[in-house]
């Protein structure tokens, strides 16, 4: 890709009880965020995926991808999911976004919200295969959605609308304290990708 990735990115550490976040706003260019999103809506292989509940298969509202190394499966929901080889511009966003994080991902899971309808419910990404204190990498881009967390033990919230281009860091023990979501919305709004860069640890 030709153009500068960045924006003049600027950092704002958000400092929460039992974690940290960091969010740039405008982290990749606008052109180079439109550049991706409609690539990766065309060349991802979209699939809708579910779960059982009370003995019936429950799809989730919105469409899910998962790539990464080879050997860096991941499991939630009840089910594992083996992870597609890197496309050339994951490749490059996994590589621009390790640096503020000060880790190398090898994995992406890439969520397709359509439109208001689509949502994730409240969890934290706890799973045994992410060790402590996981450090993982949300980016977004398209439609600006609503990102909201709430402490597990001491009841507090925070929220941020998450932007076309941006980057958010969560770390520290976070995952740990915290659960986050993206409600649904009554309002008319366009689709959205998120892409959240982690590291799969082996278990022992």
């Amino acid at each position: 890709m030709q153009l500068p990735f960045f924006e003049e990115p600027s950092e704002q550490f958000i400092p929460l009880q039992d974690g940290e976040l960091l969010y740039y706003p405008h982290f990749f260019r606008a052109e180079v965020a439109d550049l991706y999103f409609r690539s990766l809506i065309m060349n991802i292989d979209w699939k809708q995926e579910g779960m059982m509940m009370y003995g019936k298969p429950v799809l989730f509202p919105r469409l899910m991808a998962w790539y990464g190394d080879a050997g860096s499966s991941y499991a939630f929901s009840g089910k594992r999911y083996e992870p597609a080889a890197w496309t050339k511009e994951l490749q490059e966003i996994r590589e621009q976004v390790s640096r503020p994080a000060g880790v190398v991902f090898n994995s992406v899971l890439l969520n397709l919200y359509r439109n208001g309808n689509d949502s994730m419910g409240w969890h934290a990404d706890d799973e045994p295969e992410l060790g402590p204190d996981p450090v993982i990498a949300s980016v977004n881009f398209g439609a600006t959605r609503r990102f909201m967390f709430r402490h597990q033990q001491a009841g507090l919230k925070y929220e941020l609308n998450l932007t076309h281009g941006s980057l958010l860091i969560m770390k520290g023990s976070l995952q740990h304290h915290w659960q986050h979501q993206v409600p649904k919305t009554a309002k008319p709004i366009e689709e959205r990708i998120n892409l959240t860069f982690r590291v799969i640890k082996p278990l022992v």
